[in-house]
């Protein structure tokens, strides 16, 4: 079964509106990080092996990087489950595991745990074709240009020609404005998060875009109206936990 699009309205947010989203599901849902995370990194699984796996993971090797944050422990989360539907995973990180934020930290335990392999930073990825790279990297808090290790990753996946599927933003593109940086994921598609990034509207974005999804991360409809009373936002997930939405 296929992702289906979805013909409703969807209401766009900056990163700012959703970094309060965040902290209103933290503090006044009392819905942990955690539990957030999870939900994006199996949604994020799933749609790797329904549109690009051919609903068979088993034998395809997939390359997840992953950043600090919670859009890297998103990834590392996909990586697991990608790990127990049988694909060959590897992870790279930007940043040395000790520096990671806690819950993203707890994620990487549980891969060691796992026995997938996991490299540091620095380590370009040396693992000849793949069937898929998932970018977790960078997701809405994106400042400025990608440096470092970070960089390096966003640069070795283009370079590569691989498919490659975008958690929430593409690394190197700002979520509210859309400005592409010179370093910048090409993603055949994005899955985004709760509701899309209004940066992924800007045409100059688009063609890093790719296909746009949707994923539901558990964010009740009440929430986005304490932060805006014009989102009015229903049950858009009805349907699916993930929708296409047309750019």
């Amino acid at each position: 079964m296929g992702i289906p699009l979805y013909k409703g309205k969807v209401p766009f947010v900056t990163a700012t509106q959703m970094k309060e989203v965040d902290r209103a599901m933290i503090e006044d849902f009392h819905v942990e990080l955690i539990q957030m995370m999870e939900n994006a990194g199996r949604n994020l699984a799933h749609l790797a092996r329904v549109r690009f796996l051919d609903n068979n993971p088993g034998r395809n090797k997939v390359v997840v990087l992953a950043g600090s944050g919670g859009n890297g422990g998103g990834a590392l989360v996909c990586a697991r489950h990608m790990h127990n539907w049988g694909a060959e995973v590897h992870a790279f990180l930007t940043r040395p595991s000790e520096t990671l934020a806690p819950a993203t930290f707890q994620q990487l335990e549980i891969l060691h745990s796992m026995e997938i392999p996991i490299s540091l930073p620095g380590a370009i990825p040396q693992l000849g074709a793949a069937d898929l790279i998932v970018d977790g990297i960078i997701g809405y808090s994106l400042t400025g240009p990608p440096k470092g290790p970070a960089a390096d990753l966003i640069q070795w996946a283009n370079e590569q020609g691989f498919l490659i599927l975008a958690l929430d933003v593409p690394s190197g593109i700002d979520a509210t404005t859309g400005k592409v940086f010179d370093l910048a994921i090409r993603a055949s598609a994005t899955m985004t998060l709760a509701l899309p990034k209004t940066g992924l509207l800007v045409p100059e974005a688009k063609a890093f875009v790719g296909e746009l999804y949707l994923a539901d991360i558990g964010v009740p409809s009440s929430l986005y109206t304490k932060i805006d009373k014009n989102f009015d936002v229903g049950p858009i997930f009805a349907e699916s936990d993930i929708l296409r939405i047309e750019l």
